[in-house]
């Protein structure tokens, strides 16, 4: 039956109604019980009423039907009542369980069977957190500032205690708290921020933060700010290597170090969702990578388990970084003295070679270069690879989709197939890749790929994955995957034609 006008607003309404009231208790599950709820992997911390409808609406690309708040608002109730453990909880893929296999008990029921595990736990591990402090206040360092805040959660994660600055000028400190609050590329701050001069401290949504001002970072006595064992996160680029970075601990409560850059020598190159768990409790000093490994990386995992690659060449179109110069001047690298705002500018990269740093089996594979565009920000990974085994454009695009929505690296790759998308679209994307499904060409074994991805936003995703790994902050997940159920899918897809 035709919905009429009317009947089409009244049901938004309602379900809008029902968005709203499911904000607070997304938010006390989450603060109180340290557990994070998501639709198909799209978290719904801090989300807005259009943002939840939205997570549902999305739900249809995975069940062929949109996801009611109808069915979500209680079984979201339902679950504040059950005085959880830390979790993350899908709640479509629990909600499409219990419609699944729930026949005959209750919704509450069958909560407490399904999570049996963290069920009267409220209150348990839960830690004190670890201290993180971030040594340089940049594009990346602003952007993990706020997402470090984000999850803040009750503090039983990653707590941001301290940013480390060279002094620029005497308002120093307003200007640091502005750069937090107003970002041209990333829009503003979501909440308040407070600034104490007196102190030496920023205050973002109750977070309180110490702005040091150093400009070594081997003589900071960060306990003297109440910080121990602290994870310090270097954005300044400036140290690549252990031997530079190892300065970092000769300072008091420093524990580890995170660069957000590829690292030289023998450091580890963590790409998380590839190599994460590689990250052991006497790593004292760990690279993430480059914002273009972590997000081709995972894309040619998915692509060489199916069907193999033989070789290829990765080509980036790059958004221009701080390192270029606005108009044309001096600079030590080749030309990049001619001005970002202007150019196309041919350049190095070497995230082709940095790839079999994650990924062992892709070494000596791959080569790769860059074009660096006038766009602030996403950037387009284009792979041209050649496979062992020939394969069709649906059926790559089938694979990575699947990839996208139910493997180990959901939260790495993602799928589009929209016509109109263009780059500003992915602005502020979590995923590190996103495929952009109808721009795939594929001629048995040569196959060229296009993938997207938020060279500041998503790379800072990715660091915050790498950071938690370090300091262990895990949660059980649920519904936990059928590991069986998921092999055998593998199989079957292996085996069709």
């Amino acid at each position: 039956m035709l919905q009429t006008t009317d009947s089409c607003l009244d049901t938004w309404m309602s379900r809008e109604a029902l968005a709203e009231s499911m904000i607070p208790v997304i938010g006390r599950l989450y603060r109180e019980n340290n557990v994070v709820t998501s639709i198909h992997g799209r978290s719904l911390i801090n989300n807005s009423t259009m943002n939840i409808l939205k997570a549902h609406r999305f739900a249809r690309r995975i069940n062929k039907v949109e996801l009611l708040p109808e069915e979500t608002a209680p079984l979201l109730d339902t679950l504040a009542q059950l005085q959880l453990g830390p979790a993350a909880i899908d709640i479509a893929r629990l909600n499409q369980k219990f419609k699944d296999e729930g026949t005959g008990v209750t919704l509450e029921e069958f909560l407490r069977s399904e999570l049996a595990e963290i069920v009267d736990k409220h209150g348990t591990g839960h830690g004190t957190g670890t201290d993180v402090v971030l040594y340089g206040f940049g594009r990346i360092g602003r952007l993990l500032a706020r997402l470090l805040v984000e999850k803040a959660g009750g503090g039983d994660g990653l707590r941001l205690r301290a940013i480390v600055v060279r002094r620029g000028s005497g308002n120093d400190l307003t200007k640091r708290a502005s750069l937090l609050r107003r970002d041209s590329v990333h829009g503003p701050f979501e909440g308040t921020i407070r600034v104490d001069e007196d102190a030496n401290t920023i205050t973002a949504n109750g977070v309180r933060v110490q702005v040091i001002y150093s400009d070594s970072p081997a003589t900071i006595d960060y306990t003297e700010y109440g910080i121990n064992n602290a994870l310090v996160v270097d954005n300044t680029g400036r140290w690549r290597d252990a031997e530079g970075l190892s300065q970092h601990l000769q300072s008091k409560g420093v524990a580890r170090v995170l660069l957000t850059a590829p690292g030289k020598g023998e450091l580890k190159n963590v790409v998380h969702g590839i190599n994460h768990d590689t990250i052991v409790d006497t790593d004292r000093i760990v690279s993430a990578a480059s914002c273009t490994t972590n997000a081709i990386t995972p894309v040619l995992k998915a692509i060489n388990d199916r069907f193999g690659v033989v070789h290829g060449h990765v080509e980036t179109v790059h958004s221009y970084t701080n390192d270029q110069n606005l108009i044309d001047n001096f600079h030590a690298g080749d030309r990049r003295g001619r001005s970002a705002a202007l150019n196309m500018v041919i350049t190095e990269t070497g995230a082709a070679t940095a790839v079999a740093k994650a990924l062992p089996e892709m070494l000596g594979k791959l080569t790769g270069s860059s074009i660096r565009v006038p766009t602030p920000n996403v950037s387009l990974a284009i792979l041209n690879l050649s496979l062992e085994n020939g394969t069709t454009k649906e059926e790559v695009n089938s694979h990575l989709r699947e990839m996208s929505l139910h493997s180990n690296l959901r939260r790495q790759i993602d799928f589009v197939d929209s016509p109109e998308v263009v780059s500003t679209d992915f602005v502020g994307s979590r995923r590190t890749g996103i495929v952009d499904g109808l721009a795939t060409v594929s001629t048995d074994k040569n196959l060229i790929l296009y993938v997207w991805y938020d060279n500041e936003f998503g790379y800072s995703a990715q660091v915050v994955r790498v950071m938690e790994q370090m300091a262990g902050v895990k949660r059980p997940s649920f519904p936990a995957t059928d590991v069986v159920q998921e092999a055998i899918s593998v199989l079957a897809a292996l085996r069709t034609p």
